[in-house]
This record gives C-alpha cells, sequence and structure tokens, in this order.
C-alpha cells in the first residue's frame, strides 16, 4: 500500500486531514502513533476548523519536519527544512490551487463553516469534498520527495 493510500485510509476512518498525512509516515518518523495522532489533531479543518491553511499541507510540513529537522537547530538545518516545504507546498498549491482550506473548500462548491463542530463523515461528507484526495496527494508528494531523494 502507497503512503497516499495509507493516508487517504487514515482519513476514511475518521482521522483529520492533518492526522491522515502525518500517520502514513509514522514507522518513518518514528514516532509513536497515539502522539502523533494527539500532535496533528489540532490541524484539522484548516487549524481547529478555522480554514486556513489545509490540514493535509500542515500534516506534510510535519512529517518534514520530523525527518529533516535537527534537534540542535541550526540556521542550515532550518533554512533545509523551510526549503523542502516550500517546495512541497509549492507543488502542492500548483495542483490544487490553494493550501488555504477554506479555498480548496469552496473550490469543491462545499459550504465553508469556520469553527463549531466537526461534521459527521457519513458517506454525503465524503461524496460532496475531495480532502481524502488532499491528504493523499500530500502524502504522495512526500513520498515522492523521499524516493527522489534515496531516503526511503
Amino acid at each position: 500500500m502507497s503512503r497516499a493510500e495509507r493516508a487517504k485510509e487514515y482519513f476514511l476512518q475518521g482521522y483529520a486531514c492533518s492526522q491522515a498525512v502525518a500517520l502514513a509516515f509514522s514507522d518513518l518518523t518514528g514516532v509513536d502513533e497515539r502522539l502523533i495522532s494527539k500532535i496533528m489533531l489540532p490541524f484539522g479543518g484548516g487549524v481547529g476548523r478555522l480554514r486556513l491553511t489545509c490540514g493535509a499541507v500542515s500534516g506534510m510540513a510535519a512529517v518534514i519536519g520530523m525527518l529533516f529537522a535537527s534537534p540542535e537547530n541550526t540556521p542550515e538545518n532550518k533554512k533545509q527544512t523551510y526549503a523542502i516545504v516550500q517546495e512541497l507546498c509549492g507543488k502542492f498549491k500548483e495542483q490544487t490551487g490553494s493550501l488555504i482550506c477554506a479555498e480548496l473548500l469552496s473550490g469543491m462548491k462545499v459550504p465553508v463553516e469556520v469553527g463549531g463542530n466537526a461534521e459527521a463523515r457519513t458517506a454525503e461528507y465524503y461524496r460532496k469534498r475531495s480532502c481524502a484526495d488532499m491528504v493523499a496527494l500530500a502524502a504522495q508528494m512526500i513520498e515522492e520527495y523521499l524516493q527522489e531523494k534515496g531516503n526511503i
């Protein structure tokens, strides 16, 4: 199963977009799935359902941090890590049109509700939005980047 398929499956199981992307790489990051799930939950729905940065994009950035950020926090490492995130975000935006949750949902013709409770994950929920595809795309981009660089 590809990382994209794995991420999509996590999303379809009810995990937030941010969680789904990060969980698809837990074996590579070495971070416990329960911890990843807890840390990444607030980034779902465009950061706490505020519809800001897409949760799939936040998950992508978190995975890059877990894989490439140095505990020494050197300027060189920051520059390298930011450059990877910028590259992947550029590709994501090129393919989807935005990095912003509200804009992505509007493009899907989904009413954008800020805040409040998360919607029930029904067949209708999944039918009207392509968030599962966004999650898969983010995971695919990370996987392709890692393969290109010989990291997996």
